[in-house]
């Protein structure tokens, strides 16, 4: 079993789902349990399938979980567009969780990768 406070790619997901918990607290009172809703679980989805993938026996486990946070990542991604252009939040936010979940995808997909070449 891993400590995925360890893992780069988690501290990272878990400061993003914290951004997205702050902005959202800002979006229409009537999409509460809508697209914020929404937009937080598949947020807090990424850095909680890590935490579970790291408590698992095998490797082969924890690469199904890296696998399912980065779909979850995907996910977010796309409310995040949905949410910018229904006029929920400025630019500015936008372009920096854009930036922030396009990283951390980008750092699961490399761990996916890494993980297939040690197996």
């Amino acid at each position: 079993m891993k400590d995925y406070r360890q893992l780069a790619v988690w501290q990272r997901s878990h400061q993003f789902t914290l951004s997205v918990y702050q902005t959202s607290r800002f979006f229409p009172s009537d999409e509460r349990f809508g697209i914020a809703s929404q937009l937080r679980r598949a947020s807090s989805a990424i850095p909680a399938n890590l935490a579970e993938g790291c408590g698992r026996d095998s490797d082969a486990d924890f690469k199904r979980f890296v696998v399912i946070a980065h779909g979850s990542a995907s996910e977010s991604e796309y409310i995040l567009l949905l949410a910018s252009e229904l006029g929920m939040f400025g630019a500015d936010d936008h372009a920096m969780l854009g930036s922030e979940i396009a990283q951390i995808k980008r750092m699961l997909g490399a761990l996916v990768r890494k993980l297939k070449a040690d197996s």
